[in-house]
C-alpha cells in the first residue's frame, strides 16, 4: 500500500484524541484514532492517525516509552510530521508529563526546538503574554486549580513549562503572530540563536492560530492542544470537506455516562437532570470494600427498563468538596481508579443491553470505557459542540456510535442535545 500519512498525532488521553481528531475531519483530512499504539501495520487510506494513549496522570517515565512507542509506530507509516496533544487546560503536575514528554520526542526525532500552546478559542482557551485564559478569567482562577489529579494552580505557561523541562523555554507573544509566517519563522530563528527549545505561543484567536499554521511547515514534532490542528491540514493541500465526517446510520438505545468533576460536566448533569429524564448517581464511597459489582449490577437493573423510552444518565459527577471527602478516605489515585473501573463496567453493561449511542463525558472515564468495550480504532464524526464530535467504532454486529467528552468543553445542554446530531 502506498503511505499516504500526512499527519501521525500522540495524545496524551481519549476525550483529546477525539478533540484532535474532530479539528483535523473539520479542516478536511480523513482521520482514524486508534485506542492505544496498533500492533499492525495502518490499513485505511487516511491522511491523519490520532494514536490515543492514556497517559496524562501516569508516571512520566511510562508516559515517555508509551509515547515513544507511538511514534516509532507513526514514523513505520510514513508520517511526515509529529503531532503531541495535551489538554487545552495543560493539565500536568510540576514533574510531568508535558514537558518529559516533549523532551522525549524532540531527543528521538533528533530536532531542537518545537512550539508549545494549548490554546483553543472555539473553547475558550486562549494565551496571552504567555499566560493561559478559561474564558475571561485565568487558568488557575477558572475552577482547574480544584482539579483532583492535576490542580492547575499557574497561568503562567512559560513557567509551568519550564518546571518540567531541561531545555530552555520562551515565548513567541501575540504581537508577533499577528505579523503571521514570516514574523514567527524569524522569532523561531532567534530563539534557537538563544538556545531556547520550546517556544509557548500567544493565541487569542483562529486567525491566530491559521497564522501559526503555515510557519509550523515541516517542523518535525510540534506540541499543543487542539487549536493548532485547524492551521496544519492547509500545509499538506487539503481544504474542508463534508465527506470527511461521514459515518454509519446511528441505531439503538441512547446513554450517558459521566464521570467528570468539572464546572462545565456538572452543569450538564443539572441540565440532563431538569429535563426530566431519568438519572442516578454513583457514590463512591458505596464502591468501597468490593462492592463495586454489585453497585454496577443495581444499576443496570435500574436501567434496564428505562433505556426503551430514551438516554439515561449514570454519573459520579461532584462538587470539589465532595471528591475531596472521599480522596481523603480512599486516596486521590484509588479513588480516582475506584470510580473508573465501576463506570466503564456501567458502560460495558448498558452496551449489552442494546446500547449503541453512547456520550461518555471526562477523560479518564472515557479512557476506561473505551477499554472495558474492546474498542481498538474509531472512525471520527460530525462536530456535536467545539472539540468533541461523534464517533463510531466498527464492530460484526453493526458497532457503537460514541462521543468522548472531555469534562471541561460542551454547552450545558450537551447530554440532550448529542442525540439530536446523529439523527
Amino acid at each position: 500500500m502506498t503511505k499516504t500519512l500526512k499527519l501521525g498525532c500522540i495524545a496524551d488521553d481519549f476525550t483529546g484524541a477525539t478533540d484532535l481528531a474532530n479539528n483535523l475531519v473539520r479542516s478536511g483530512m480523513r482521520v482514524v484514532q486508534t485506542i492505544g499504539v496498533p500492533t499492525a501495520s495502518l490499513a485505511a487510506d487516511v491522511d491523519a492517525v490520532v494514536v490515543a494513549l492514556k497517559s496524562r496522570t501516569i508516571p512520566a517515565a511510562d508516559a515517555i516509552a508509551q509515547s515513544l512507542d507511538a511514534l516509532k509506530w507513526l514514523q513505520a507509516q510514513g508520517a511526515e510530521q509529529i503531532y503531541f496533544k495535551y489538554c487545552s487546560t495543560f493539565d500536568s503536575t510540576p514533574e510531568g508529563n508535558i514537558g518529559p514528554v516533549t523532551e522525549a520526542l524532540m531527543d528521538a526525532l533528533g530536532t531542537d526546538f518545537t512550539i508549545a500552546t494549548p490554546a483553543f478559542p472555539d473553547n475558550g482557551r486562549t494565551v496571552f503574554k504567555g499566560y493561559l485564559f478559561a474564558g475571561n478569567v485565568l487558568l488557575n482562577e477558572s475552577g482547574m486549580q480544584n482539579h483532583p489529579l492535576t490542580p492547575m494552580t499557574d497561568a503562567n505557561l512559560v513557567r509551568v513549562m519550564q518546571a518540567q523541562t531541561k531545555r530552555k523555554v520562551g515565548l513567541i507573544d501575540y504581537k508577533t503572530v499577528a505579523q503571521g509566517e514570516a514574523a514567527i519563522r524569524e522569532r523561531i530563528a532567534a530563539l534557537r540563536a538563544e538556545g531556547v527549545g520550546v517556544a509557548v505561543v500567544d493565541a487569542t484567536s483562529n486567525e491566530d492560530l491559521h497564522r501559526l499554521g503555515p510557519a509550523l511547515k515541516g517542523m518535525p514534532v510540534v506540541t499543543a492542544g487542539s487549536g493548532v490542528a485547524i492551521g496544519l491540514p492547509a500545509n499538506f493541500g487539503l481544504k474542508p470537506s463534508l465527506q470527511a465526517s461521514q459515518l454509519p446510520v446511528a441505531r439503538g438505545l441512547q446513554a450517558v455516562v459521566s464521570g467528570s468533576c468539572s464546572l462545565a460536566t456538572n452543569a450538564q448533569v443539572a441540565n440532563f437532570k431538569a429535563t426530566g429524564r431519568p438519572a442516578m448517581a454513583i457514590n463512591p464511597a458505596a464502591l468501597m470494600n468490593g462492592q463495586s459489582s454489585a453497585v454496577v449490577q443495581q444499576v443496570l437493573a435500574w436501567a434496564e427498563p428505562l433505556l426503551k423510552d430514551g438516554p439515561v444518565l449514570v454519573y459520579s459527577t461532584a462538587e470539589p468538596e465532595a471528591v475531596k471527602a472521599v480522596q481523603a478516605q480512599l486516596g486521590v489515585a484509588e479513588a480516582g481508579a475506584l470510580v473508573e473501573h465501576a463506570l466503564a463496567a456501567v458502560a460495558r453493561g448498558l452496551v449489552d443491553l442494546g446500547v449503541k449511542q453512547l456520550v461518555v463525558a471526562g477523560g479518564e472515564t472515557s479512557g476506561a470505557c473505551v477499554q472495558a468495550l474492546d474498542i481498538a480504532q474509531l472512525q471520527i464524526g460530525p462536530q456535536i459542540d467545539p472539540g468533541v464530535p461523534w464517533c463510531h467504532a466498527p464492530s460484526e454486529n453493526g458497532g457503537v456510535h460514541i462521543t468522548l467528552k472531555s469534562g471541561n468543553f460542551g454547552t450545558e445542554d450537551f447530554f440532550s442535545k448529542a442525540f439530536g446530531v446523529l439523527r
